[in-house]
């Protein structure tokens, strides 16, 4: 007796309620946004929390949110793609990505272990004219200026931000622009910092309403 693939059971079980479910089948990429948004949240608190069962749940929901967008794009008329597709794409990259891994490059170390991700990277987007190309604008505000930051680095554009006291709301945004270099520079993630702060400020708040 052939063992049941979990993952293929799991594409199955997200076709199954394409066809059968009301709700889900008048859902489309865009629709589906909010949800993708909202699952990455929490598998972003189940990571930070060390809550291993939460961590499990979440990764499948987040799972589920691929296989929804796939099962979705496997019924375009124009161009559909399917949920194996997907996995063999990706496949593919990986292998490209990892010439240390699958090939005869060597990495001894991260940095040039970057260096051949760059490299295949580079060449799969050589239609690119700018390396902020691909760099989306709606992540979160402090994830963003972090990623622009290396971006600058890479194209060789000198940052220069203002001292860290505002006096205005443009001055304001150059002092979080000066904390978000700092906490680069010190190997330190200004959004990680920030909601784990705000997640103590929570339980602070809580705790008063209870007293």
């Amino acid at each position: 007796m052939t063992a049941v693939d979990p993952l293929r059971e799991a594409a199955d079980t997200m076709h199954a309620v394409r066809e059968r479910c009301v709700w889900t089948q008048q859902i489309d990429h865009r629709a589906l946004v909010p949800y993708l948004v909202e699952e990455s949240a929490e598998l972003i608190d189940a990571v930070e929390a060390g809550d291993r069962g939460d961590l499990r749940e979440e990764l499948g929901d987040l799972l589920w949110q691929v296989l929804f967008h796939a099962e979705i794009a496997s019924r375009d008329a124009a161009d559909p793609f399917d949920i194996d597709d997907v996995a063999r794409g990706l496949t593919e990259k990986m292998v490209r990505r990892h010439p240390h891994v699958f090939g005869d490059a060597v990495a001894t170390t991260p940095d040039e272990v970057l260096v051949h991700w760059n490299a295949a990277k580079a060449a799969e987007k050589s239609s690119r004219t700018s390396v902020l190309d691909g760099v989306s604008e709606r992540m979160p505000s402090l994830a963003l200026a972090h990623k622009l930051l290396g971006k600058a680095q890479a194209a060789g554009t000198a940052v220069e931000v203002g001292e860290a006291s505002p006096a205005s709301e443009a001055e304001l945004g150059e002092a979080l622009l000066a904390l978000v270099v700092r906490a680069r520079d010190e190997g330190w993630d200004a959004e990680r910092a920030l909601r784990e702060r705000l997640r103590s400020l929570t339980a602070d708040i809580r705790a008063a309403e209870n007293s």
